[in-house]
């Protein structure tokens, strides 16, 4: 047991790594993070628009990027986006892998944010689409301003879901060599738990994971219920409206 409690709960080696948690690790994980999502989010709702388009040529384009960023190991996407086209962005980024380690983020977090974007949108109700057009708008003006923002209220719990992922998936970004100043949080504990011999950097490292992920994970359940709810309201007044125009 002694020995368990050294290897994972250390304290010396765990207080020694924190000042490097949160000085430097915390905040490249939110960067990478952050930039990915707002990067992804955009990225995968014009990839939405584009694969429920009636227009092939616009359709087939965002399901083959799809399935290819989808179908791909996240390591895999970022190494070949990072040695790869890293090679030929030069350059733009110099011997910098941050911006690439980005990059890569975004374009794994496009294709899944693109699907539940897709997914949402689908789930409104036909009717208002042709309610909409019935009042003069156009099909793009339609979508933007009534169909677009129904759907994305629908998905917000699986959108903070895939926040709390792409905040995971951070961690493989370390295999892009990045500079002592860019470490994220799992790279600053592995390279102390490498010098030491001892996990309970990692075990630190994991600690500030979980102040990001699980109040996120407690976010998506708020707003979850919340949505719930506001479907039941608007259900029970659609009946007493139809029980009132029956009297």
């Amino acid at each position: 047991m002694d020995q368990f409690l050294d290897t994972f709960l250390n304290w010396t080696y765990i207080w020694e790594v924190f000042p490097d948690l949160l000085k430097t690790g915390l905040l490249n994980t939110l960067i990478l993070s952050v930039s990915a999502a707002v990067i992804g989010t955009l990225l995968g709702m014009v990839l939405a628009v584009m694969g429920l388009s009636t227009k092939r040529w616009l359709r087939w384009p965002a399901r083959v990027y799809t399935d290819i960023f989808r179908g791909l190991p996240a390591i895999l996407t970022i190494l070949v986006i990072g040695q790869g086209v890293g090679l030929l962005a030069r350059g733009l980024v110099g011997n910098n892998p941050y911006p690439l380690g980005i990059a890569a983020l975004s374009l794994i977090a496009a294709a899944y944010i693109g699907e539940i974007f897709r997914a949402g949108i689908q789930s409104v109700d036909k009717g208002q689409l042709e309610a909409s057009r019935a009042l003069g708008m156009s099909y793009s003006k339609a979508m933007l301003l009534v169909v677009i923002p129904q759907g994305v209220r629908r998905v917000l719990p699986a959108l903070v879901n895939q926040f709390i992922a792409l905040v995971k998936d951070s961690t493989l970004v370390y295999f892009l060599g990045f500079l002592t100043s860019q470490r994220e949080l799992f790279r600053i504990g592995q390279d102390l738990a490498a010098n030491t011999g001892n996990l309970s950097p990692l075990v630190a490292a994991g600690a500030v994971y979980l102040v990001i992920t699980v109040p996120l994970t407690h976010l998506v359940n708020y707003i979850d219920k919340r949505l719930q709810t506001g479907r039941k309201v608007t259900a029970e007044s659609t009946e007493m409206l139809a029980g009132g125009a029956a009297i």
